[in-house]
């Protein structure tokens, strides 16, 4: 590979094995230890390895070899917590909402990318249960909550299911004098793109077992997380994006909950020849997406890794003010 660059957005695809679980998504950076670097850059062995054999056979002198691409380092950014995830949803009614006895997938909701939220409920009965989804595309954080408890105590994380294990879930005994709420976040983590498993169908696509007993009556609320350069009109996860600009934000990041939340925060770039290629690191940080000027440039799991760094090329950047959202 010349040059393999980057999977911006929600674009990196996944690879498979022999069976369908055998599910390994691609990074964002699609680098591959290419002569050509994710950057741009060729100041490495390899590409002067290729150029060196190259010139040896070739009748002509070789062009002269560009130089790196200018990069600057922009300092650490304070983000503030603008809201959690499960705040933006209204889940005894709302619009943007479909409904079915078994759940849907990513597809028959009409959405391609992003995160699909799953909501049921099921019986305060006592003990522990055990949560079984047999078929899962591609990861799923699960959370319980008690709708009657007037602490208003927020979603309580349990656990994940992915779809390369596909491993059970112990719901833990929850006391609650009404029905709980079960939340399955959905992420589409990328598509198979080669194979016998190319038609890669997301979200739940098969029943959800609870003690070996299927749960019904499903909401699904759709999370594309796409156009941000768009005003929106319906959606308050992207109204969120838009309340945060303008703000001046000095607080660090608060990490006190396994609860999904949206982070935002801005740098200001003083000059137009100052605007130059960076890199944003992740380190301590969870798992998520990023947005820059509305640009999404990735994905980030540093805990996971190898990734703990996302490009951002120069153009998506600007003079004054930039602002960050993931």
């Amino acid at each position: 590979m010349a040059h393999g660059g980057t999977n911006f957005g929600f674009y990196s695809g996944a690879n498979t094995g022999s069976a369908e679980a055998d599910y390994q998504p691609d990074l964002t950076s699609y680098d591959y230890d290419a002569p050509i670097r994710e950057d741009g850059d060729v100041d490495n062995s390899k590409y002067n390895a290729i150029r060196k054999v190259i010139a040896r056979y070739s009748s002509v002198p070789l062009p002269s070899v560009p130089s790196n691409i200018q990069k600057t380092a922009y300092g650490p950014i304070h983000l503030q917590r603008k809201t959690f995830l499960f705040d933006e949803f209204n889940f005894t009614s709302s619009t943007n909402v479909f409904e079915s006895e078994q759940p849907m997938s990513m597809e028959s909701v009409g959405q391609l990318f992003g995160f699909l939220l799953y909501v049921t409920q099921y019986k305060a009965n006592g003990g522990i249960k055990t949560l079984l989804i047999p078929k899962l595309h591609d990861r799923a954080q699960v959370f319980i909550s008690c709708p009657s408890d007037v602490t208003g105590a927020r979603p309580s994380y349990v656990g994940a299911i992915e779809r390369w294990s596909n491993n059970k879930l112990n719901l833990p005994n929850l006391k609650c004098h009404s029905n709980i709420n079960l939340l399955i976040l959905v992420e589409n983590m990328g598509r198979v793109n080669y194979g016998p498993y190319i038609f890669d169908g997301k979200g739940i696509l098969s029943s959800v077992y609870l003690d070996g007993e299927i749960l019904h009556r499903w909401k699904m609320f759709p999370i594309p997380l796409h156009n941000l350069n768009e005003v929106p009109t319906h959606n308050g996860i992207m109204q969120v994006a838009y309340s945060a600009r303008g703000k001046r934000l000095t607080s660090k990041y608060e990490n006190t909950s396994r609860e999904p939340a949206f982070y935002s925060g801005h740098f200001s770039i003083d000059k137009s020849s100052e605007v130059k290629d960076t890199y944003i690191s992740f380190n301590n940080w969870g798992k998520g997406i990023a947005f820059v000027n509305d640009f999404d440039i990735g994905r980030y799991w540093p805990l996971r890794g190898p990734q703990c760094n996302l490009y951002v090329p120069a153009p998506v950047l600007k003079q004054g003010n930039n602002y960050l959202f993931w």
